[in-house]
């Protein structure tokens, strides 16, 4: 691949030409070690999707691209997307956009189903814990979504789609720039009226629940000299996401006026031969405004921002020794219609991590340091040592730790909500086998892991509490390569997750998960094919609810009728399949399995794409 897509995406990295847009280089990875490394390197099981990835899948989400990873699990109970990476919980994963954190610092939700997937260049999912670098909340891994950069000339981009469920789309934007200065500024409007996500016929739960998102997008990178650039991105989504009051008596309309946005800046600097300089600065806000529901109670304003900065060294000490060291810095500030005991908190932090490439073997070492206002000190660290065998294979064993911060509900809500000021971070505890290889072509990777999760944050009957403990064993499995002219990829995820107290499957995570895609170009023609099957998963903690596996069939084709002018079409669950991955419960006591949230049955879109030569 030549960098002129890639290069914007590392452009947020030391060491790395921004313009280098004709050379040749390696596949890259950043998020792993927080620089860029070739991915053949980098000791984290790892996924990347490029842009190149998320126009051939036709994905029109995050969520929708990321349940092609292995380990990874993605629903919408009550459409609110849910996110599971290695069986740890939503919270449990550190989503970054730009090196931004945009989770919210109340829920610990980042919502992922609300980015606009036009304005995204790259996307990188690192399996497995990453504290010793990121801090909290980078237990089951890191996802690292890096937004659309310039490219030289005057590249303008039109896309236009409907489909089912009264679905349009809109998104314009004009990539720009010169050998020095690149831009990318970008729109979108996406609306849906969606479907009725609840099974019962109470009230206004008989309506669809649809999704308006309109998306804002601006990034803008300049290189001074050979050894100073610097940069900025803009990324802003709001809109509204209607849901039904399932647990209320009377429902009402329920819908969630939100706003998600992230803005960063950085300075590199190649200070000598051996030492590069990074200095970041951001702001994230995470607003959610639940209006319309059944109960006053379920009407709140919550409001979160995140400010952060961050200093970031590589040092290159000789050809096989590298070392990076930097510190950290964020603020979480709290606005709400709620009452909350304390609505601010700053953590420090600081990092230092080697790296040793030799001919036989490499190895690893990370140590993090986090002072956390709220819960005090905290230490996590990282080891790996790689052994290559042969040109075609790697053999890699690691150890690493991380951590959840408790969030402010958790900390300091209402008296009614429970909340525990002398709360613990949730600690684990993850040991790794990986096998890397290439035969004929053929990309194979297998990673065999325990994780064990101290101090579970849960309810403890009348107040939030450090009260489970548990243990998550996995198999992964990817496999890639050309198959009689189609491109062919496959996941594999096998996972025993359980509550060291109780004995019982930790709910709502399917033990096994599979993932197919079919992808072929004929000329100007494109056909491709998805396959995504789950098995049966518990619903309640005490595994007394269980909900039935299922497999959903997936078709997409384009056409390239004209240089500037694509067509594209696809059906996702071609069969209908019906099928729910939580339920909820009714003060009526009717049975469970109709007050299921749905998923979304058979769908389909058409879309053109103008790319108008200027």
């Amino acid at each position: 691949m030549k960098l002129s897509r890639l290069a914007l995406a590392v452009a947020l990295l030391p060491g790395v030409q921004v313009f280098a847009a004709e050379q040749q280089l390696p596949s890259m990875l950043i998020t792993s070690a927080r620089q860029a490394e070739p991915r053949a390197q980098a000791t984290a099981a790892n996924t990347v999707f490029t842009r190149a990835d998320i126009e051939r899948l036709q994905a029109r989400s995050v969520p929708e691209l990321l349940r092609r990873v292995p380990g990874v699990q993605v629903s919408s109970p009550g459409g609110v997307a849910s996110l599971s990476l290695r069986g740890t919980g939503t919270a449990q994963t550190l989503v970054l956009v730009d090196g931004q954190r945009i989770a919210s610092a109340t829920s610990g939700f980042a919502r992922l189903d609300y980015l606009a997937i036009d304005n995204i260049e790259r996307v990188e999912v690192i399996r497995g814990p990453r504290s010793s670098l990121y801090g909290a909340d980078a237990v089951g891994g890191v996802i690292q979504i890096f937004t659309r950069g310039g490219e030289p000339g005057i590249n303008p981009e039109v896309r236009i789609a409907a489909g089912s469920e009264q679905t349009f789309q809109r998104s314009l934007s004009l990539a720009a720039g010169t050998e020095q200065t690149r831009v990318h500024l970008g729109a979108s409007l996406d609306e849906r009226d969606g479907f009725d996500i609840t099974r019962d016929n109470r009230g206004a739960d008989r309506d669809n629940d649809g999704q308006r998102n309109k998306a804002l997008h601006l990034k803008l990178d300049h290189q001074f000299d050979s050894n100073w650039k610097a940069g900025l991105s803009l990324n802003d989504q709001r809109g509204k996401n209607e849901y039904d009051d399932a647990n209320d008596f009377e429902p009402g309309r329920p819908q969630d006026e939100f706003r998600v946005s992230s803005y960063s800046g950085y300075l590199d600097g190649q200070l000598t031969d051996m030492w590069n300089s990074r200095l970041e600065l951001g702001r994230s806000f995470d607003r959610n405004h639940a209006v319309g529901a059944g109960s006053a109670w379920n009407n709140t304003l919550l409001e979160t921002t995140r400010h952060s900065a961050a200093w970031i060294n590589r040092l290159q000490l000789s050809e096989r020794h590298q070392l990076s060291v930097g510190g950290d810095w964020y603020e979480d500030q709290l606005d709400s219609a709620t009452t909350f005991e304390e609505d601010s908190r700053d953590n420090w932090a600081f990092f230092a991590q080697h790296s040793f490439q030799g001919e036989r073997f490499g190895t690893e070492l990370g140590l993090r340091h986090d002072d956390n206002q709220q819960f005090g000190s905290h230490n996590s660290w990282n080891a790996a040592v790689s052994l290559p065998v042969g040109q075609s294979q790697r053999w890699i064993l690691s150890y690493g730790e991380g951590f959840r911060a408790p969030t402010f509900s958790d900390l300091y809500g209402p008296p009614l909500w429970g909340p525990n000021p002398d709360l613990k971070p949730e600690t684990s505890k993850t040991y790794e086998l990986q096998w890397r290889a290439e035969f004929d072509e053929t990309q194979l990777e297998a990673a065999l892991y325990r994780t064990d999760l101290e101090d579970m944050i849960a309810w403890g009957g009348t107040r939030m509490g450090n009260v489970s403990q548990a243990r998550i064993n996995g198999f992964e499995a990817s496999a890639a390569r050309q198959l009689l002219g189609w491109q062919a990829s496959l996941g594999v995820s096998i996972i025993d997750p359980r509550d060291r107290d109780s004995g019982h499957t930790l709910a709502r995570r399917a033990k096994r998960t599979l993932s197919i895609d079919l992808d072929r170009t004929f000329g100007t023609l494109s056909a491709g094919a998805g396959w995504h099957v789950s098995s049966a998963r518990y619903d309640t903690i005490a595994n007394t609810r269980e909900l039935s596996g299922y497999g959903v069939f997936d078709l997409r084709a384009g056409w390239q009728s004209h240089p500037e002018l694509r067509w594209e079409a696809k059906v996702n669950n071609l069969f209908d399949r019906d099928y729910a991955l939580a339920t909820y419960n009714r003060p009526d006591g009717t049975n469970w399995w109709d007050h299921g949230y749905r998923e979304a049955g058979r769908t389909g879109l058409f879309a053109v794409t103008w790319t108008p030569s200027l």
